[in-house]
């Protein structure tokens, strides 16, 4: 198995952990294929894996630039779409119109 932080071939393991022999790094092999098994995966505040379609409600208020009120907890929000970057979810809120979301402040509904 390659080093996940340099690439070297040259690892051995070491108990439970493996070593890269180059830049010392140690992993857990099992860890380290959980990791990768999550990677591109969105999950809400509860743990939970988000899917494109789903509904989510808003656990906390939310301010919005430009609106004089937040999006308030409790909100319901159907027919998400996940995309890439900082706010995870893009949705249609009623009041607010097309916004995005971070996922860590929503639950799947």
């Amino acid at each position: 198995m390659n080093c996940p932080k340099c690439g070297s071939e040259y690892t051995y393991e070491s108990g439970a952990l493996t070593v890269c022999s180059l830049c010392f790094h140690e992993w857990n092999q099992e860890e380290l294929a959980e990791d990768q098994a999550k990677e591109g995966k969105v999950f809400d505040a509860n743990g939970n894996e988000l899917k494109t379609g789903d509904a989510v409600i808003v656990i906390k208020d939310l301010p919005v630039k430009g609106a004089p009120k937040p999006v308030k907890a409790g909100t319901k929000v159907k027919n998400i779409r996940l995309t890439d970057g900082d706010h995870n979810i893009d949705c249609k809120i009623d009041g607010f119109g097309a916004m995005g979301l971070k996922s860590e402040f929503v639950r799947k509904a």
